[in-house]
């Protein structure tokens, strides 16, 4: 599947100059804009700062017609087509979304790149959408990321300054960062390891165990640091919040027994644990055997379970139950006498449920344009979340899977 782009352009400051004929890019996914740069330059002699996405077509954020804003330094040779744009400013525009603002990003990043001893030779944008904006810069040191990221997810910078000093080698190096959503993170060889199979998946698991383990005593350190804190108390109040503003009666039964569930889980004897959040193959790249885990903006503090069932989402259940098995099992000799099954089978509606609740965030935090990202994701997690749920039973309002 392929996408047909058109780059609706404007200069540094701006001003709209016009749209450059549609062209092809094999790659499908929208976000990924690292293709159309090249293409971009290939067939029109332009060098182009992607800001962000106008208008897409397709039913889902792949394939189809596509159009983007993006800056250019002055008008290409090119004769451009005459385009009508809302240059209005949006409160929810992220700083990279912006003329000037990807300029301002990479001036941050390779200051600091000069400050460290490894100056870059090369930029490239990769990603740019309302989750974050990504460049790739390299030099004779090797190869660093400018990652930002909107205000929902900048406590990324945290975790990994955590993960750093409390379990380093597991995830990627961070360089620097600014405090204001912009990070620049080592590079980490190896590929994304999408559609793993499931005996590559107990090797994360295992690999992933001994940073949720050590976690455990900083729970409070990593919240004072600005990670948010979805324990069982917090975690209904934080569900009902984010999920203000939906029709939530498909929910509502699993919403009104929310705290009556958490305090079972809190009952079968896990400790609170610092959680990736999003910990599916694609969130983890391999190498030679090795396996790194990156993307921390949706961490929290909380029920290590999370982790374990977004690991194994999609799988068919005997597809998933060795991976289950063998994440209880771990817990079961870390803390003797505790109930990890249990707790996974109570937590296994309300994981849906926070992702709804995540990507009813994600809806509330960006503007209009950049929502057809995440415009089914509630309901699709809502949807999941019932299936989980099970038959209520009089005793106790909600029944274990």
């Amino acid at each position: 599947m392929s996408r047909s782009v058109t780059l609706v352009l404007v200069d540094a400051a701006g001003a709209p100059l016009g749209a450059l004929p549609p062209f092809d890019v094999p790659s499908p996914w929208w976000q990924e804009v690292g293709p159309v740069v090249a293409e971009a330059r290939r067939r029109y002699g332009v060098e182009v700062a992607v800001l962000r996405l106008l208008t897409g077509d397709a039913p889902q954020p792949m394939g189809g017609t596509v159009t983007y804003l993006a800056q250019v330094d002055g008008p290409p040779a090119t004769p451009l087509v005459p385009a009508k744009l809302d240059l209005s400013a949006d409160p929810l525009r992220a700083p990279y979304a912006e003329p000037g603002g990807p300029a301002r990003s990479l001036a941050w990043a390779t200051a600091e790149l000069r400050r460290l001893g490894r100056p870059a030779e090369t930029v490239t944008q990769q990603r740019t959408w309302n989750l974050s904006a990504v460049w790739r810069l390299g030099g004779p040191s090797g190869t660093a990321w400018l990652k930002q990221v909107p205000v929902f997810f900048r406590h990324e910078a945290a975790v990994l300054r955590w993960l750093g000093r409390a379990a380093p080698g597991k995830t990627s190096t961070l360089l620097a960062d600014d405090g204001d959503g912009r990070m620049l993170i080592e590079h980490v060889p190896g590929e994304d390891r999408y559609g793993a199979p499931v005996e590559e998946r107990l090797a994360m698991a295992a690999d992933f165990h001994p940073v949720q383990l050590r976690s455990v005593p900083d729970a409070a350190e990593l919240v004072a640091a600005g990670v948010p804190d979805l324990r069982a108390d917090a975690l209904p109040g934080w569900i009902r919040d984010r999920l203000a503003g939906w029709d939530t009666s498909p929910v509502q039964s699993l919403l009104a027994g929310l705290e009556a569930r958490l305090d079972e889980v809190r009952g079968c004897g896990l400790p609170d644990t610092l959680v990736h959040g999003d910990l599916h193959p694609g969130n983890v790249r391999a190498d030679a055997g090795r396996h790194v885990v990156i993307d921390w903006g949706d961490a929290f503090v909380g029920h290590p379970a999370f982790d374990a069932l977004r690991l194994v989402e999609g799988l068919a259940d005997d597809a998933a139950a060795p991976v289950l098995a063998e994440w209880c099992a771990r817990w079961r000799a870390e803390v003797p006498g505790c109930e990890p099954e249990r707790a996974v089978e109570l937590l296994r509606p309300v994981a849906a449920l926070r992702l709804a609740a995540v990507y009813a965030m994600f809806l509330d935090g960006i503007e209009a344009s950049e929502r057809v990202y995440h415009a089914t994701d509630v309901d699709t997690y809502f949807a999941q979340a019932l299936a989980q749920l099970g038959p209520a039973t009089p005793s106790d309002g909600y029944a274990v899977r």
